[in-house]
């Protein structure tokens, strides 16, 4: 592209000659609505197949869209209103039992007749259409027209051939599935499992006209091989996927249409534009077809960049720029939906075991975008007999459902997550403290955890470390924990909220400044020297080199966090949690890029495991039998060559084997190049995955931050606690004011009785003056 000739020139009014290569929903739809504008306009589409040349079956788009669409042209709008069809519910089959959820909205038509309308409107309006023909490359067509449209889908020739432009990121998925379709029409959309000798299959299936649907096959990449499908040609596999789901189908038959199994790719794009060429629709990016978003956001790309160009006039810069700004988020936020939706069906086999109603809910909730909230307003009858499974009493959101670790009953869900504060001294905790932890257990949550309480002057990050080193730093967090459980009365029972105490070692990520001072930079002076895994650095160049133990040092740091076990239990601490996780010592046993060692404690996952279960085993044998401990893990490294989901499973099952009670279960912070994928709870589907592979209880975290997330998490099945900071922080009272949005007040979040005059939302200036009576004209 860089070597592309130069547009022609364009003076400012004068029409855009658009060339858009492709001629599917997303091109079709830009080359209407760019005509519609300006009817001066010279457009002209490419499409190498012929006008009734289409692959799949029905295409669902949302009322959003067909917003957008009526708002842009109500012809086309009109049209395809005439052809909908409209349903409100889904089914979901599980172990031969029906689900059915109500209150969704869908509209589906057939993609041959979509295409129709929109060559149809472009007719109308005098747009070329070219097809069977082989478009030119987008460089020749940049040289002669002012605009080129690349929509040539998710194989694209433009994005390939100048990938050291647009940048693209191509993920192969883990799945295969086949687009097919049956001769009546499915009731709702609906979703079936058959678990089948081979392994767990599933069918999405949907109606697009009156008489036809959308089925689509879909199962692991191993189970596909193990079922032969690798060997069948379309016929086969069109009749083999009849046979696996004949139920769905009450014995009818499927057919075909180009058939072919593939493996789901995820487009992504550093840019969508460069000189006068830009990306839309599948070329520019995917998402996968589970939450029905191809179509939709191909479309939706075709408005946004009429609409800029449009609002920029002449500067087509602006315009492109304008459009990928205003996209990129949504597209985006679309992305990480679909993602969280696409593991969702690759981990299926883990959620078999569910309840019935649980495997629904967490099917319909699969994506974060539909909620326990939301789902209510949808089907509340359907989302209040998932909460009578789950345990809810009436009336109790499932947040405030108690859970119990060993002797410990935690009175709800909500624990308030570990957070280093950096103010102590000599690592003794002080007023701070207990004034920080204090209002968060007064806030209502079920558990509040200490920061990462440090094993030795050594073991600490900063010199704001707390510690638990010497006795007298115990007596201090005993003063915190007293306060915690008996520091004002609630009038519902004797202990208020339980606290924990997270044990842990800096590794090579000590010695450092205070977080507001340069995080994870050397101290000035007055430096003390580091013990990891390995002689590796965490910030190679700027930061300290660590010594790799000996046997003498791993025994020596053993032993003490056995005895800051055996002050914590002292200290009266509800439950202690081992901190394996973000890069710190133990963690860097874990990750094979931190773990370099050829003795016993490195090489395999075995041996990278030894010493965390050995001080793991030190300390559960000085901790109180009675009292819970659990382990805080990263679950992947989000580097190349470290650890992965998988590797995050094992270490778990072998935590638990040892008698851990529950895990924690973050993410990253190992080395410093990692390259996390942010965003809303974005940590969950690990949680998710330990839990529903090992039985295990889970402790989640990670951008939580509503109560609406963890309400449909725990639903799900996800999770079972859900660890929160950052609304900790914004609000201390976050647990007390969620019940109240909630509209509850049982005894899981009991308000101290004297904040209780306090425990409805203040009264603000009115808003609700008298409505007028007469209206004079």
């Amino acid at each position: 592209m860089s070597t592309q000739a130069q547009a022609p020139s364009q003076a400012a009014g004068e029409p855009l000659r658009i060339a858009v290569i492709g001629g599917g929903p997303g091109g079709l739809y830009a080359a209407v609505l760019l005509k519609r504008l300006d009817p001066r306009r010279e457009i002209t589409v490419w499409e190498r197949n012929a006008p009734d040349d289409t692959f799949g079956f029905g295409v669902v788009l949302s009322d959003e869209t067909l917003g957008g669409i009526e708002h842009a042209d109500p012809t086309v709008h009109s049209a395809l209103q005439d052809e909908f069809v409209r349903w409100d519910d889904i089914d979901i089959v599980h172990r031969g039992r029906t689900l059915t959820s109500g209150g969704h909205g869908f509209a589906a038509l057939g993609r041959r007749r979509l295409l129709e309308i929109l060559h149809e409107r472009c007719a109308s309006l005098g747009v070329r259409l070219r097809f069977c023909t082989q478009a030119p490359s987008a460089a020749e067509l940049a040289a002669t027209h002012d605009l080129v449209i690349a929509a040539d889908g998710v194989n694209s020739r433009t994005r390939e051939t100048h990938a050291d432009v647009f940048r693209p990121t191509l993920t192969t998925e883990r799945c295969r599935y086949i687009w097919l379709a049956a001769d009546f029409a499915f009731d709702a959309f609906r979703f079936e499992i058959a678990e089948t000798e081979h392994g767990v299959m599933q069918l999405h299936g949907y109606p697009f006209s009156p008489d036809a649907s959308t089925v689509i096959v879909e199962m692991r990449e191993e189970v596909w091989l193990a079922a032969g499908f690798d060997t069948l040609d379309e016929r086969q596999s069109t009749e083999q996927c009849a046979k696996i789901f004949a139920d769905a189908l009450d014995g009818r038959e499927l057919r075909a249409n180009k058939s072919s199994w593939t493996a789901f790719r995820t487009v992504v794009n550093e840019r969508w534009s460069h000189g006068n060429v830009v990306l839309i629709g599948d070329a520019a990016h995917t998402a996968h077809f589970s939450i029905g978003s191809g179509t939709k956001l191909a479309v939706e790309d075709a408005l946004a960049l009429a609409a800029c160009i449009e609002e920029q006039g002449p500067e087509l810069p602006a315009a492109l720029a304008a459009y990928e700004a205003e996209r990129r988020p949504v597209v985006e936020s679309t992305q990480r939906a679909a993602a969280a939706s696409l593991r969702w069906f690759e981990e299926l086999a883990t959620y078999t075991d569910q309840p019935a109603r649980q495997f629904a809910f967490g099917l319909l909730t699969r994506s974060r975008r539909v909620t326990h909230d939301n789902l209510r307003l949808r089907d509340a009858g359907f989302t209040g007999a998932v909460e009578a499974d789950f345990g809810c009493e009436p009336g109790t959101p499932p947040m405030f459902t108690p859970f119990r670790l060993r002797g410990l009953t935690l009175r709800n869900r909500v624990v308030v997550s570990a957070m280093d504060m950096y103010v102590a001294e000599d690592g003794m905790p002080g007023d701070f403290h207990l004034v920080h932890l204090g209002a968060r257990a007064l806030g209502g949550a079920g558990l509040v955890m200490t920061e990462m309480v440090c094993v030795s002057p050594e073991g600490r990050i900063t010199p704001g470390c707390t510690g638990l080193w010497t006795d007298e730093q115990g007596a201090a967090w005993r003063r915190v924990t007293d306060f915690v459980h008996h520091g004002a009365p609630t009038g519902a029972g004797e202990h208020g909220a339980a606290i924990g105490v997270q044990l842990g070692h800096s590794g090579r990520k000590g010695s450092t400044r205070l977080m507001w001072e340069g995080m994870d930079q050397p101290l000035p002076d007055g430096n003390w020297p580091l013990s990891a895994a390995s002689a590796v650095p965490y910030l190679p160049e700027v930061g300290q080199v660590p010594h790799a133990l000996d046997r003498a040092g791993l025994t020596a740091i053993r032993e003490q966090f056995a005895s800051a076990a055996r002050r914590a239990a002292d200290a009266e601490f509800d439950l202690l949690e081992l901190h394996c996780a973000h890069g710190y010592l133990l963690s860097g046993f874990l990750s094979p890029l931190t773990n370099t060692r050829t003795d016993a404690y490195g090489g395999d996952l075995a041996g990278r495991l030894r010493y965390p279960l050995e001080v793991f085993d030190a300390v559960r044998e000085l901790w109180p039998d009675y009292r819970p401990m659990t382990v805080r893990i990263s679950a992947t490294d989000w580097a190349t060559g470290g650890n992965t989901a998988e590797e995050a499973v094992e270490i778990a099952r072998a935590f638990v084997a040892h008698g851990a009670d529950a895990i924690d279960v973050s993410t990253g912070q190992v080395v410093a190049e990692e390259r996390p994928e942010f965003g809303r709870s974005y940590q969950t589907p690990f949680a998710d995955r330990i839990r529903n592979t090992l039985s295990v209880p889970v402790i989640a975290v990670g951008a939580i931050s509503s109560w609406d997330d963890v309400n449909s998490l725990l639903l799900a099945g996800r999770a079972d606690l859900c660890a929160l900071a950052r609304p900790h922080l914004y609000d201390p009272h976050w647990t007390l004011h969620t019940a109240a949005d909630q509209g509850y007040s049982g005894p899981a979040a009991p308000w101290p009785l004297p904040y209780r005059a306090g425990s409805r939302t203040p009264p603000t200036g009115r808003t609700d003056g008298p409505k007028p009576r007469l209206t004079l004209t």
